[in-house]
């Protein structure tokens, strides 16, 4: 019934929910099927949904309305899996006729079955009907990086936040499958490790914390050039931690830290563990044993009942605390969170003006940052060429992909996951700019 069928694939959302559409693509390539790239080609599409945020779910919906129009060439069917059908289970199907399979987070296994009942019988709903899929993966990013997905769910119930509403309990994955699934990946410059939280992992598996010891146990592998983590919560950044951060010659010396916000009365609000002079010690300690290293966070403007005070003050902590990346987002008001239900809900515009502001704080600290480096040589991961500025484009120890700034640099060669040595030439306050220093030679 499938017989010549071509299969495309598009996956909304975070980099967890990139890894389960890597897992998705397996099954459909381990079956035989065709995969394409162009979905004008696709008979059959694979729409991973996001649905952390009210945007999120416009966007999700409207990719699924999107793909419709497809219908007029080859596409045949519209699968709808991941957070979105998972977050309305028995209310998504009857109400988004255009998608034609619906499956849920942990449904993998129920793909093709699927698919196939929807030939046979019309549109099918499979939601919670099948498990997560323990095969393995068909990467979508850059064959010298890749994503490994240690954990789902979430315990920490934070009060603005779906996941665990969507994704369950955490649930951290055995960590013989997880070697086994990184020794699979190939040889890689870069292994990414990411949960909702990553830093508790094997808690709820092995009834202690078991992060280190992974991250010790994937160091070990021939095929790991180094290993990136994120998404690492405060409270549970012990010494143990730091000390494999700073004495692991494979651990970048990065560490992204959600902190969401800086004021106690409102982290307490956000139902966050921590206070703001416990993260000033946590980030003065990082960087006192690791000076080198880049610390990463998300912060939240607008929560319910944050005042003009409490948000300055977060710019001040910026400035004290001088990350090296941030990300700011105005508050979600979600339906079934408690936060939802607070009173002193923030006007739209000052929740906006309120990121703006601090995004201007970040400007400064993160261009002071980049200016340091000018004129000195920094080893840069190739991550291919940016063929509209005519040169390869990389990233330092620094830079996470896609959400972190890049380093544009002339080279004379230059392979895609290879190390190079950059000497800087330029910045602004997001992006560096340089050239090796063989280029240096050949242009004279």
């Amino acid at each position: 019934m499938l017989e010549n069928k071509v299969f495309g694939m598009i996956s909304l959302g975070c980099d967890k929910n990139r890894v389960d559409a890597e897992r998705l693509l397996s099954i459909v390539r381990g079956r035989g099927f065709a995969v394409t790239d162009d979905i004008s080609e696709a008979n059959i599409l694979i729409v991973n949904t996001c649905a952390f945020l009210d945007s999120a779910r416009r966007e999700a919906i409207e990719t699924v309305l999107d793909c419709n129009s497809y219908r007029v060439g080859k596409l045949e069917k519209i699968v709808v899996t991941g957070c979105l059908p998972e977050k309305y289970i028995g209310e998504l199907f009857p109400s988004l006729t255009e998608g034609d399979v619906f499956l849920g987070c942990n449904d993998a296994d129920k793909l093709i079955e699927a698919i196939e009942l929807s030939y046979e019988q019309g549109r099918v709903d499979m939601v919670h009907k099948g498990h997560e899929s323990e095969g393995g993966r068909t990467l979508t990013t850059p064959l010298h990086y890749a994503y490994l997905k240690i954990a789902d769910g979430c315990n920490n119930h934070c009060t603005y936040c779906l996941i665990p509403k969507i994704r369950g309990k955490y649930r951290s994955y055995p960590m013989e499958k997880l070697v086994a699934e990184a020794e699979s990946l190939g040889d890689l410059s870069e292994l990414i490790l990411v949960a909702q939280d990553t830093t508790r992992y094997g808690e709820d598996l092995y009834g202690e914390n078991k992060f280190v010891e992974l991250i010790r146990r994937l160091s070990a592998l021939e095929n790991i050039g180094s290993i990136r983590l994120l998404y690492c919560y405060p409270d549970v950044i012990g010494e143990e931690l730091i000390e494999e951060i700073a004495a692991n010659p494979k651990v970048v010396k990065y560490i992204d830290i959600p902190l969401q916000h800086s004021e106690d009365r409102i982290l307490k609000l956000m139902n966050r563990k921590g206070s703001r002079e416990e993260y000033l010690s946590l980030i003065r300690k990082l960087k006192e044993r690791i000076p080198d290293i880049a610390i990463r966070s998300t912060f939240i403007a607008g929560f319910p009942t944050e005042t003009e005070e409490e948000a300055a003050a977060l710019g001040d902590f910026l400035r004290e605390a001088k990350l090296t990346n941030c990300g700011f987002f105005a508050y979600s008001r979600e339906p079934d969170t408690p936060a939802y239900r607070l009173k002193g809900q923030i006007p739209a515009r000052v929740k906006q003006k309120r990121v703006r502001e601090l995004y201007r704080v970040q400007e400064q600290i993160s261009a002071e940052y980049l200016r340091s480096f000018v004129g000195k040589q920094v080893e840069v991961l190739c991550d291919g060429i940016d063929y509209d500025r005519k040169c390869f484009v990389g990233r330092a120890w620094w830079s996470a992909p896609d959400i972190d700034g890049k380093i544009y640099f002339h080279a004379t060669e230059a392979e895609q996951g290879e190390r190079c040595l950059v000497t800087v030439t330029g910045s602004d306050s997001y992006d560096l700019f340089g050239e090796t220093e063989e280029y240096h030679e050949s242009a004279k």
